[in-house]
This record gives C-alpha cells, sequence and structure tokens, in this order.
C-alpha cells in the first residue's frame, strides 16, 4: 500500500511545479548569483562599456576636431598659396614697369647721347668748313695776287688793297654759287 499512496501522490503532484524546498533552494541560488553579478560583475561591465562609449565618443570628437583642424590648415594654405601668388604677380609688375621705365630712361639717354654727338659732329663741320674757308681763302687770294700780278706785269704786293680784292672776289663767288642752288631748289 505505501506504494501505492506513492504512486497516487507522485500522480498528483504538477510535474510543471517543482517542490517547494527545491524551490527556495533555487531561490536563493539565483539571489546570491544575481546580487554577486549586480555588485560585482555589473560594475565592471557598466565601467568598461563606458570606458568604451567615452573612447568612441572622445575618438569621434577627435577626428572631427582633428579634420576642423585639417580643413582650416588647407584654407590656411590656400589663402598664403592665393597671397603668394598675388605678390608674385604684383612683383612681376613691378618688374615689367620698372623695365620699361628703365628702357625709356636708356632711350632717352641714347636720344640724348646722339644729339649731342650731332651737335658736336654739326659744330666740327662747321669749324672745319670755316676752316677750310678761311684756308681757300688765303690760298686763292695768294694765287690770285700772283696770277694778276703777272698778267699785269706788276707785283701786288699792298696787303690791304690785296684783301679787299680777294674778300670781295669770294663774296661775288658766294653770291652766285647761292643764287646758283636757289635757282635749283627752286626747279
Amino acid at each position: 500500500m505505501n506504494a501505492l499512496v506513492q504512486v497516487a501522490a507522485e500522480e498528483s503532484e504538477n510535474p510543471l511545479i517543482p517542490p517547494i524546498p527545491e524551490l527556495v533552494i533555487g531561490l536563493i541560488a539565483f539571489a546570491i548569483v544575481f546580487i554577486f553579478l549586480a555588485k560585482k560583475l555589473l560594475p565592471n561591465i557598466n565601467r568598461v562599456l563606458e570606458e568604451r562609449r567615452e573612447a568612441i565618443e572622445g575618438g569621434m570628437e577627435k577626428a572631427e576636431a582633428t579634420q576642423a583642424e585639417a580643413q582650416q590648415v588647407l584654407e590656411d594654405y590656400r589663402a598664403q598659396l592665393a597671397d603668394a601668388r598675388h605678390e608674385a604677380a604684383r612683383l612681376r609688375q613691378e618688374a615689367q614697369e620698372q623695365g620699361a621705365a628703365l628702357i625709356a630712361e636708356m632711350r632717352a639717354e641714347g636720344q640724348r647721347q646722339r644729339e649731342e654727338i650731332i651737335a658736336a659732329g654739326h659744330s666740327q663741320i662747321e669749324a672745319d668748313r670755316k676752316q677750310a674757308a678761311q684756308t681757300l681763302r688765303q690760298d686763292v687770294g695768294r694765287l690770285a695776287t700772283d696770277l694778276a700780278g703777272r698778267i699785269v706785269g706788276e707785283s701786288l704786293e699792298d696787303v690791304a688793297r690785296q684783301s679787299r680784292t680777294i674778300d670781295r672776289f669770294l663774296d661775288e663767288l658766294e653770291a652766285k654759287a647761292t643764287d646758283g642752288s636757289k635757282a635749283e631748289a627752286g626747279r
């Protein structure tokens, strides 16, 4: 009978509901594990997760800051490059202007020197012409006096008379030469 009571008692028990002492021991063991996890393991896990989150956020912030700094450096570089290009263009323009001014100055100096050389040449030609005319007057006068003396048969040694005669003769020749050149120019 005992066996029958046990079988009947077993049949009356629900297999889904555990016996009370096992349930109490299970709940106590669960509470111990839960308390251990909550007190020891969970704060460490939360701390590691928080550090990881801060590292990720800090890395993203650092990356954003680095990217912003790189963008600023790039903009500064571009601005410096633009300034350098403007400065180079300005220096080229100044050099061209200075070159043009130097060329104009050298041309003016060359023109001035040319004018001086031409003026000196003209004055030298005029001086040579006057000297040649003076020498020619003297030579022509001497030859004319000698020739006139031979034709007349007497010596014409009066210097004042010779000078006047020679000057008059040469003036007449110059007047004829001037009249002839004007007549040719008029044609």
